[in-house]
């Protein structure tokens, strides 16, 4: 089987599975837009989601590709199965201390943060609270998720891609089990909703966990060692974190601006949350499903020092993007409104919420 095969035959199982998330994921955005609309739950959950939601894309999922796979692929062509292995546990081991320090910082310093990225909300002490509350709860994802991403890292390594693609739809289908299981039972059912997200988290990381030693990986914990390639790891990430703090810093100053509705109206930012999510759908699909199937290829590539080939590899990569993106984007800017309708005007999203979204 040629490379270009293999890719395209690894890209159509991360394709599908990310499918089957998106869907599960509208399926989500559909109940929480049907039992909060654009309301004040709606607003305090987006914004309470999104803090922890940066850092993952910051240090987590973009670790994944920038760093953990390239790193990983180099260091597995080079070593045997077992040292591979021993490296895998005590990069485990450097993470797992850091995501825990990361989530208990994030919760200490909730109600600072809500009051920064969300400043409309000072006015507003109920929403506020709610917010804070939620911020807490919901700080621990980044820690399951950060997990999810290293092992995604290995496995993808490993050419394994199943697993982690069709895991994301995990969290999905918690988020909408919490959310139905506790809208009678809570006083604030949002917080249900907090719940199915951790749930899903751990769930998702705890299965690509058992994988990983079914593999091969083993926790011991009777030492702590920083292996070079960790190190390797953070020296790549830099340049990633750098793209993504200007990518972020508009989500910040987006949602910051949303947040004051004396300006721009009730129920902003619960608005681009739905809207941004219509534009996420084609480029997980597409791009982001191909760029993970091609990577640890193209990262051996480089590794055996074949340019020939990943620029061969880079090229078919990029050319299947372009085809499929470009229609995709029309698409979106044509028909926005009506598919919005279709998809979540119902119940407590009302032709306002269409409107604004």
């Amino acid at each position: 089987m040629g490379t270009n095969t293999k890719i395209a035959k690894s890209a159509g199982i991360i394709s599908l599975g990310t499918v089957i998330s998106r869907i599960l994921g509208f399926v989500r955005d559909v109940v929480i837009a049907r039992f909060f609309g654009t309301a004040i739950y709606a607003q305090a959950f987006v914004v309470s989601f999104r803090i922890p939601n940066l850092l993952r894309d910051l240090v987590a999922e973009g670790a994944t590709n920038a760093a953990v796979v390239p790193v990983l692929s180099e260091y597995q062509t080079r070593h045997t199965d077992k040292d591979f292995w021993h490296l895998v546990n005590s990069i485990f081991k450097v993470i797992s201390i850091i995501l825990t320090f990361v989530t208990i910082l994030g919760i200490l310093l909730s109600p600072f943060i809500v009051r920064i990225i969300a400043p409309g909300f000072i006015k507003e002490p109920e929403k506020l609270k709610i917010t804070i509350m939620l911020t807490k709860i919901l700080f621990p994802f980044i820690f399951f998720m950060g997990l999810v991403a290293f092992t995604t890292g290995v496995l993808n390594t490993r050419k394994h891609f199943a697993l982690p693609s069709f895991g994301q739809g995990i969290i999905n289908i918690s988020m909408v089990a919490g959310t139905v299981f506790f809208f009678r039972l809570l006083e604030r059912p949002i917080y249900g909703l907090a719940f199915g997200v951790l749930l899903g988290g751990l769930i998702q990381s705890f299965l690509q966990s058992i994988l990983l030693i079914k593999e091969g990986m083993r926790l011991e914990f009777n030492s702590l060692n920083i292996p070079f390639e960790a190190r390797r790891m953070g020296i790549l990430l830099i340049p990633r974190l750098i793209g993504s703090c200007i990518y972020q810093l508009n989500v910040f100053i987006d949602t910051m601006l949303a947040s004051l509705s004396s300006i721009v109206g009730e129920g902003g930012v619960a608005a681009l949350y739905y809207s941004n999510r219509l534009i996420q759908f084609p480029l997980a699909i597409f791009g982001i499903s191909l760029a993970q199937a091609a990577l640890p290829t193209m990262s051996a590539q480089a590794a055996s020092n074949n340019i020939d080939e990943l620029r061969k590899t880079l090229s078919f990569s990029l050319r299947q993007i372009f085809l499929v993106m470009l229609p995709s984007s029309v698409g979106l800017m044509v028909l926005g409104r009506p598919i919005i309708q279709i998809l979540f005007e119902r119940g407590e999203f009302n032709a306002y919420s269409t409107s604004i979204t």
